[in-house]
């Protein structure tokens, strides 16, 4: 997968995606992550990438020309993918919907994604309403730029993709995948400071390992996230313990 970053700070990306999983992901080419600096595409002499709103007010606001060029020089007018798809060309706003798990989910089925930062009070509105194709907040609080939501969303994206993990089935389990918080891990030791790792995780019995682990993640969603619930997809036997919960509860 290809991941095109329009930002005013490209230096900021290269320190998080030279190290770990996604710098393995990287040189194995599993992933590219280009990041393309928005001030290159300014034609004055000091670069400048904003401007003060119209009808006033404090702050500065990103100009439309830059934006668009740079997008356009590496994308083209229209960038479609090989399955025929138009490539999403993300700006990272509070105004977005709300990154998750699934939207992930969603991106990580896609060749190649466009990702715009926005920085100071945000981007001129015809870039919202001409340039891009959907928009993602990571959260109801505001950053100073679109830069470490960029990184999210790559690192989130990625891991999904075939190969990236070790471990093929490794994000299947993981918190909000399954629709529920992830089950509790140890490891060695099996004592710390007198504190034991569970029997049933010693005991080599897989079903059993399998059933606590599932009682486990429907307990911390249960007790931490229990709006999930609602969405989770539940057996009869997860109803089962959950209404055991709910009448201890009471």
């Amino acid at each position: 997968m290809r991941f095109d970053v329009f930002t005013l700070l490209p230096e900021v990306f290269l320190p998080y995606l030279a190290s770990s999983i996604l710098k393995r992901a990287r040189e194995r080419g599993l992933i590219q992550v280009n990041a393309h600096n928005i001030r290159e595409y300014t034609h004055d002499k000091h670069h400048v990438t904003d401007d003060t709103p119209y009808g006033g007010g404090g702050g500065m606001v990103m100009k439309p020309e830059p934006v668009f060029e740079a997008v356009e020089s590496v994308m083209g007018q229209n960038p479609v993918q090989t399955t025929g798809q138009p490539v999403p060309i993300i700006l990272l706003t509070p105004q977005g919907r709300v990154f998750t798990q699934r939207v992930a989910e969603e991106l990580s089925q896609h060749e190649r994604i466009a990702l715009i930062c926005g920085r100071y009070e945000g981007v001129d509105e015809r870039i919202r309403e001409h340039l891009v194709t959907d928009e993602i907040s990571i959260g109801d609080y505001v950053l100073t730029g679109g830069e470490l939501p960029a990184l999210i969303l790559v690192d989130a994206v990625s891991r999904l993709i075939p190969g990236v993990l070790g471990d093929p089935t490794g994000a299947d389990d993981d918190s909000h995948s399954m629709g529920l918080l992830e089950y509790p891990h140890y490891t060695k030791p099996a004592e710390f400071r007198g504190w034991t790792v569970p029997e049933v995780l010693q005991s080599g019995n897989h079903a059993k390992i399998d059933q606590w682990r599932r009682e486990q993640s429907l307990l911390r969603t249960f007790n931490k996230r229990p709006d999930m619930l609602e969405k989770a997809i539940l057996d009869e036997k997860d109803s089962k313990f959950l209404n055991g919960l709910k009448k201890e509860e009471r």
